[in-house]
């Protein structure tokens, strides 16, 4: 692996198995398609639109069963590169039902359990990958086994190595993660009661930049200013900012390479306006064409 690669983890990957569904019947069985299987996780997802932009990218995490083969075996056919640590218990799965009426009904699986010697030889395989990594990518929710501070532990571990970190996660887990310096925190504050400064605390506890997704705009706290940005087309912003992983990926190239941040807000939300819709139907498509036009879309404003 060379020193150019980005490398994404996901510690709780999701398989999506999506179904299209016929005549709906309370009566007997309803007939669906043959399932189709798509990986996913806002790493993993992450990892597809850096893809599918030219990055060199690797995506590594935790799998494990029948799920965790399909998974690698999805990204494989989209030409993503793995390097997944095996774990014995089955990787999540999302099913998703697509109804006649164009309704559509998800249902996730738990995540799987990790034992202490799973964790120690993903630690160790994740260390072996730093050696090589331009920047790591921190993305997604922990599955059951691990501790709250298990980004924290990351985020260390690649800053002695020397390696930018990019953290996309929320709850406990985040808070505690800030406190080990990454370089970039992405959060959702609507998972954040009351009048909370979420990027202001992230900044405080160690963070070096935040970007916090609201209902309509996005809010960047940085160490040379703050700047809001918001996709000013009709049904954009709202797909923008529900696909986290597109958005995070969209930030990385700026971090890399030190963009002005109204750039990298531009970048990032046209990106993920492209790709957002796709993402979240579990699609690694992105509309390179949409991409140029939302260019145009995004207007960011300094905060006073």
């Amino acid at each position: 692996m060379s020193g150019d690669v980005i490398v994404t983890i996901t510690l709780n990957a999701a398989l999506h198995v999506s179904y299209a569904v016929g005549s709906l019947s309370q009566d007997g069985v309803n007939p669906v398609s043959r399932p189709a299987y798509l990986a996913g996780g806002r790493g993993v997802a992450a990892a597809r639109v850096l893809h599918a932009f030219g990055h060199d990218v690797l995506a590594a995490g935790l799998v494990g069963g029948a799920a965790g083969e399909l998974i690698r075996a999805d990204l494989a056919k989209s030409g993503v590169p793995t390097a997944f640590t095996q774990i014995r218990g089955e990787s999540r799965r999302v099913h998703t039902f697509g109804g006649p009426d164009g309704r559509t009904l998800r249902f996730g699986e738990p995540g799987p359990y990790i034992t202490t010697e799973e964790l120690g030889r993903f630690a160790a395989d994740y260390r072996k990958l730093l050696a090589g990594a331009a920047a790591v990518v921190l993305s997604g929710s922990l599955p059951d086994g691990l501790p709250l501070d298990m980004y924290g532990t990351l985020v260390t571990y690649a800053a002695e190595a020397g390696v930018p970190v990019v953290l996309d996660a929320g709850g406990q887990e985040l808070l505690h993660a800030a406190a080990h310096r990454p370089d970039l925190v992405v959060a959702d504050a609507r998972r954040v009661g009351g009048d909370f400064d979420l990027g202001a605390a992230l900044i405080r506890l160690g963070a070096g930049a935040a970007v916090v997704v609201g209902e309509h705009l996005v809010h960047v706290i940085t160490a040379d200013g703050d700047w809001t940005a918001c996709i000013e087309a009709p049904g954009a912003d709202a797909t923008s900012l529900t696909a986290r992983g597109a958005l995070t990926a969209g930030l990385v190239p700026g971090q890399l390479l030190g963009w002005f941040w109204p750039d990298r807000l531009k970048h990032a939300l046209a990106l993920a306006a492209a790709g957002g819709a796709a993402e979240l139907e579990g699609s690694d498509e992105v509309d390179l064409a949409a991409y140029e036009q939302l260019l145009e879309a995004v207007a960011v404003k300094a905060s006073a």
